[in-house]
């Protein structure tokens, strides 16, 4: 087994991330544009007030994947909940624990924080990524997502 190390997201890794966010994007059969994401990625970790808090996976000194997460907050539950953005490792790290161990990373911090659940979204093709997060006691809820560009003009 190789050693690794999950630890928190230096300024000096944002190139790496950047690249990461894109394959990420490409294994979702997403678009990604890296344009200006090295300065978003910078303000929304690094900035005050911090937006996001991200991990990285560090293998023998490279960086080889990363978990992003926020903590917001439920209407219907009245309460926090964590809402993981992101969770990707690079093909040859996968199998290897890493993402075990980055859910029980995610569940700590929202019990520190007293959330009432945890939350993240998964294309529904990613069957291996669906596979480890019924594994680990994840549910699947239903639900289509959204998205609108507000700078579009709108026909409502």
């Amino acid at each position: 087994m190789e050693d690794y190390l999950i630890r928190e997201c230096k300024e000096n890794d944002l190139p790496e991330l950047v690249e990461l966010c894109a394959k990420h994007a490409a294994h979702e059969k997403a678009e990604y544009q890296k344009d200006g994401k090295l300065e978003g990625l910078k303000e929304g970790i690094f900035g005050q007030p911090k937006k996001l808090h991200c991990w990285v996976i560090e293998v023998e000194g490279k960086v080889e994947g990363y978990a992003s997460y926020t903590i917001d907050f439920s209407t219907w539950d009245a309460a926090p909940f964590l809402y993981m953005d992101c969770l990707y490792i690079n093909e040859s790290q996968r199998g290897k624990g890493i993402g075990k161990d980055l859910m029980k990373k995610i569940q700590q911090v929202a019990q520190e924080k007293n959330c009432v659940n945890i939350q993240w979204q998964t294309p529904e093709f990613n069957v291996r990524a669906i596979k480890f997060y019924v594994g680990i006691g994840g549910l699947g809820k239903q639900k289509m997502r959204f998205f609108m560009d507000p700078h579009e003009v709108s026909q409502f």
